[in-house]
C-alpha cells in the first residue's frame, strides 16, 4: 500500500507540473498571439514557442526563483556583522580606539555619511 500510494502521489505531482506548464505556455502564446502582431508586424507563434519563450526567459532574466538571492546575501551579511561584532568584543578599549580610528581613514565620503563615535555626542 505504501508503495502505490508513493506512486500515485508522484503521478499527481507529475499531472500538476505538465497542467501547470501547460496553462503558461497558453497564456504566453495567447498573449503574444494577441499583442505583438498587431503592434510589432510579429507572427504568430505556437504553444511550443511560448514554451521555449519561458525557458528563454527564465535563463536570461532568472525568474521563477522566489528570494534566494536576496535572502541569501541578507543571510552573509547577518553572519558578517556578528563574526565582525564577536571580533571587536575581544579588543582592549585602546585596541578598539585604534581600531575606529584607522577605519575613518579607510571610508571615505562625506561627513553627513560617517558614523560618530558615542562620546563625541
Amino acid at each position: 500500500m505504501n508503495r502505490s500510494f508513493r506512486l500515485l502521489h508522484g503521478l499527481k505531482i507529475l499531472l500538476l507540473i505538465t497542467l501547470f506548464l501547460a496553462v503558461a505556455g497558453y497564456v504566453t502564446m495567447r498573449l503574444w498571439n494577441w499583442l505583438l502582431p498587431d503592434l510589432f508586424n510579429l507572427p504568430l507563434i505556437s504553444i511550443w514557442q511560448a514554451l521555449g519563450l519561458l525557458v528563454l526567459s527564465r535563463i536570461l532574466f532568472g525568474g521563477w526563483g522566489g528570494r534566494g538571492h536576496r535572502a541569501g546575501w541578507a543571510r552573509k551579511r547577518r553572519q558578517w556583522k556578528q563574526q565582525m561584532e564577536t571580533r571587536l568584543e575581544c579588543l582592549t578599549p585602546e585596541e578598539k580606539e585604534k581600531f575606529r580610528q584607522k577605519m575613518e581613514g579607510v571610508c571615505t565620503g562625506p561627513a553627513w555619511m560617517r558614523r560618530r563615535s558615542p562620546e563625541v555626542e
